[in-house]
Order: C-alpha cells, then sequence, then structure tokens
C-alpha cells in the first residue's frame, strides 16, 4: 500500500499538490519540498503549482463571502466570534492581515470570507493574495528541499515509534486549539465591554 502511494506521489504529484494546497496547504508542501530533495519533483515547479492552488483556495473562500453573505450569516453561527476577530484585525492591519492570514491557524478559511463579506476591493485583495501564496510557498518548500534527508529522518523515526509520535501530536495540536480559541474569546470579549461602554455614553 506505502509503494502504490509512492507511485501516485511521482506520478500525479503535482496535481496532488495543487488540489492540497487548496484544501488543506502546509503538509502538502513539506512533502514537496521533501519530493523535490529526493528528486521526484522539479523544485521550481513545486512552488509555482502550491503557490497558485493556494491562490486559488484564498479567491475561493472570498467569493463565498462576497456573493452568500446569507449563507455565511447562517451557516457559520458557531463561527460569529472568529469572523468578528477577522473583520477586528483587518481594520486595525490592514493589507498586511491578508498577507499573513495562511500562518494564522484557526482563521485561515475564515479571513477569506469575512473580508469577502465586506466591501474590501476584490482586486486589491486578490493581488495581495497572489504575492502572498508565492511567498507562503517558497517559504514552506525551500527549507523542507533542503532539510529534506533530514525530514526523510525524522519520518523513519516517527513511523518507528508511532506510540510516541501520536500522543504528542495530539497534545501540540490540544495546545494550538486552546491558544487560538482563548485568543478569539479574548477578543469577542473587549468588543463586548466597548459596545456596553458605548450604550452607557449614550
Amino acid at each position: 500500500m506505502e509503494e502504490l502511494f509512492i507511485e501516485w506521489i511521482k506520478e500525479y504529484g503535482y496535481i496532488i499538490l495543487f488540489i492540497w494546497s487548496i484544501a488543506e496547504g502546509e503538509t502538502g508542501l513539506v512533502m514537496a519540498g521533501v519530493l523535490s530533495h529526493t528528486g521526484d519533483m522539479t523544485l521550481s515547479i513545486a512552488i509555482v503549482v502550491a503557490a497558485l492552488g493556494g491562490f486559488v483556495g484564498d479567491q475561493i473562500y472570498f467569493y463565498i463571502g462576497r456573493y452568500n453573505k446569507s449563507y455565511i450569516h447562517s451557516e457559520f453561527r458557531t463561527h460569529r466570534r472568529k469572523f468578528a476577530l477577522a473583520h477586528l484585525l483587518l481594520k486595525k492591519y490592514g493589507w498586511p492581515i491578508i498577507f499573513v492570514q495562511r500562518y494564522m491557524y484557526g482563521l485561515r478559511t475564515i479571513l477569506p470570507m469575512a473580508i469577502g463579506v465586506t466591501k474590501y476591493d476584490a482586486k486589491k485583495f486578490a493581488f495581495i493574495n497572489f504575492l502572498s501564496a508565492f511567498a507562503w510557498s517558497s517559504i514552506t518548500i525551500i527549507p523542507a528541499y533542503i532539510f529534506g534527508e533530514e525530514i526523510l529522518e525524522i519520518l523513519k523515526y516517527i513511523k518507528a515509534h508511532w506510540y510516541i509520535a501520536l500522543p504528542v501530536a495530539i497534545i501540540l495540536a490540544g495546545s494550538l486549539y486552546y491558544y487560538f480559541h482563548r485568543v478569539t474569546n479574548s477578543s469577542s470579549d473587549r468588543r463586548k465591554k466597548r459596545r456596553e461602554k458605548m450604550k452607557e455614553k449614550k
């Protein structure tokens, strides 16, 4: 099964990378960097394909927000705090938040949709998103290409000692979720307090 998966990667690697970059992200890019290191992919092509996938993905999320506002409001009720935080970040930091949103765990798909809901210029978003996508793919793939041998050794270790790696991965994922959930909640609480103070002044 493992050999079959490797064969698929070698044969359809760029297609898989493109789709993976739309849907998920860094894991696929790291894999592309390692495969470029082993000679199964071409580094420059992998960077371009991943960048285009990331660009297309965020454009899709942006236009979902732009043309489906009622759907967003009804289907994403549980993410209201994240949408509120996204709007707050855009208002406070402007275009740089679009450039770095790919690295913001928990807001990665929410931010483009939240920006789409606003009146933010679509052409400006596309331009910044395009530059951001190429920076993102380069920053992720090139180090994986340089340290490909070390990454392969780590993967071998994880495969051999999965009973250690699995609990560590769960703890790290849980910690990240808790941290960003706390940040989102604290931001929402601050906004509520500001509204209450404004009502009191009126």
